[in-house]
């Protein structure tokens, strides 16, 4: 097979194992990427446009794939996600702090996304219980990807007001780096659909994100919080 014999090249096999150590490290550094955003939040006391979708999703994405990587007995899953759900539940109940009751940009409202976050987790619970590792697996898949492409939530915002403001810079940046970490190592080194495909699809929508930054910049005269102040 051409794709097992470029892998097996000594050099591409070292790159291979070096996107498998970074991957987790760059994991979390995409869960500490919105914390310019939600400092923003706290200090200006709202949230704009901002999406509410991307946080929720962290949370799931958390608890989803500590389930998936304790059942697999794979540290290198479950430890960065595990800091990724407590960063989660922290960006959460900042940002609903200051959010509307209900915002086409969140979307829905914020009693929508309790109900919609409690009605994932008791699935991902009896999936663990009745269904097995690659049925949690398979709902990873589902919410990794929901996670990364939440920022266009913001998307008819964006074009409306050519002002991309509303999508997080460093959580598009970072979320970049991480995708082709883990797309390398899910599909070269562990060999798991569910780890290579949902980032194969979330280093699509992360460049897509930068590439909306980059078009539309921060623009002028709307009620957003500014993003220009955020650092990677």
């Amino acid at each position: 097979c051409l794709l097992t014999q470029f892998a097996t090249n000594p050099m591409v096999e070292y790159w291979i194992q070096l996107c498998g150590q970074l991957a987790p490290m760059v994991a979390i550094a995409v869960f500490m990427a919105p914390i310019p955003t939600i400092f923003q939040v706290w200090k200006d006391k709202k949230v704009g446009d901002l999406p509410l979708l991307p946080y929720t999703s962290i949370i799931l994405n958390g608890f989803v794939w500590v389930s998936y990587g304790i059942m697999k007995e794979e540290p290198k899953v479950w430890i960065p996600n595990s800091t990724g759900l407590a960063l989660g539940i922290i960006y959460f109940l900042i940002f609903i702090s200051y959010a509307p009751t209900k915002s086409p940009t969140l979307p829905g409202s914020v009693l929508q996304h309790m109900q919609g976050a409690s009605l994932v987790i008791l699935t991902c619970l009896g999936l663990a219980f009745f269904s097995g590792t690659t049925m949690v697996g398979n709902l990873g898949v589902v919410i990794c990807v929901c996670m990364f492409a939440s920022p266009l939530a913001a998307l008819k915002v964006v074009i409306q007001t050519k002002s991309a403001r509303a999508i997080p810079l460093p959580f598009s940046m970072v979320s970049v780096m991480n995708c082709f970490f883990w797309s390398v190592s899910g599909l070269f080194e562990m060999h798991d659909y569910a780890i290579y495909v949902p980032n194969l699809l979330g280093l699509f929508f992360s460049l897509v994100q930068v590439f909306l930054k980059l078009t539309y910049g921060n623009g002028v005269g709307s009620d957003m919080i500014p993003l220009s102040k955020e650092v990677v």
